[in-house]
């Protein structure tokens, strides 16, 4: 597949048509990346910035799932790759395969999902809560939220105004999917 990106509208249909993308290429997974359909220009020399396909997509991928709400899923997969999916293969084949029951995680990670229970907190913030009542670095805090996000337990919240990640949990935004695959005892 070669479809050549050039709107936020065409990044939407690639996902739905590839089923599950990579924000940037990696040869860790088999899966194509945004990054290598968007037909912008990279940043020419002497210019400022990102360069436009750099903004583009970097940009595009909280827009994303907050514009498509119904269509377009942004998590991490295996590995810890941020990847671009859609919504209905996320929920009829990606979350039974990769959801994992938090006390199935390890201690801090079972900690900072206690934090997002209490109420959404942006990254910065939750990791500061983190770093302060467990003692665990800045490193632990990141794999800690990485496989909350692989295990399916918390996402990032889908607000277009959301300036920063504001996580919350999976069940918050994604109940129906919660529902039919999670035993809430």
């Amino acid at each position: 597949m070669c479809a050549m990106v050039k709107s936020i509208a065409q990044a939407c249909q690639l996902i739905k048509d590839v089923k599950v993308c990579t924000v940037f290429p990696s040869d860790k997974v088999k899966h194509t990346s945004l990054w290598e359909h968007v037909d912008l220009p990279d940043k020419q020399p002497g210019e400022q910035g990102w360069g436009e396909k750099m903004n583009a997509v970097w940009t595009w991928k909280p827009r994303l799932p907050a514009e498509f709400p119904d269509d377009i899923y942004y998590g991490k997969i295996k590995g810890g790759l941020a990847v671009l999916m859609d919504m209905e293969y996320m929920e009829e084949s990606h979350f039974s395969q990769a959801y994992k029951p938090i006390q199935d995680l390890n201690g801090l990670a079972q900690h900072v999902y206690g934090i997002v229970a209490m109420e959404p907190r942006e990254t910065a913030v939750l990791r500061k809560v983190a770093i302060e009542e467990c003692g665990c670095t800045k490193s632990q805090f990141d794999t800690a939220l990485k496989n909350l996000q692989i295990a399916m337990n918390i996402v990032r919240l889908n607000d277009p105004q959301a300036e920063q990640d504001t996580w919350v949990l999976f069940k918050e935004l994604y109940l129906d999917v919660w529902d039919r695959y999670v035993d809430d005892e």
